[in-house]
């Protein structure tokens, strides 16, 4: 019964679960990116005489980084189920269908499908 569990979590590292792992900093100032340069880029490339204001921005910034928190927390529970050692594209495709509406999510995997085929391909 021992090696059973021992072979299971083989992966985790002795923890039960990935997500039970000590933080050692708090995530509002380890982990999180700014995003106001990229946010303003794509506006620019959109609507060439709008601007967006530093209030709007940081909404956006809190905006992306939970996004981005909630689907890399679905797609690591997604890889503990499967039992699996290696994050792949198909846990984090699972991970936005799950979270994200139909139609936004159907935009999404595959806008992040051909970014990802063109930087391999590149």
């Amino acid at each position: 019964m021992a090696r059973y569990i021992t072979k299971k979590n083989r992966c985790s590292r002795g923890h039960r679960n990935p997500n039970s792992r000590k933080k050692t900093c708090s995530s509002t100032e380890c982990g999180r990116r700014n995003y106001s340069l990229y946010v303003n880029r794509v506006l620019k490339e959109v609507v060439p005489q709008s601007g967006i204001s530093s209030r709007t921005l940081d909404i956006m910034n809190t905006v992306i980084n939970d996004i981005f928190e909630r689907i890399s927390m679905e797609a690591s529970n997604l890889m503990y189920f499967r039992n699996r050692c290696t994050l792949t594209p198909e846990d984090v495709q699972k991970a936005v269908y799950l979270l994200l509406p139909r139609k936004l999510a159907k935009h999404a995997v595959a806008f992040g499908s051909d970014a990802v085929h063109r930087y391999v391909h590149s």
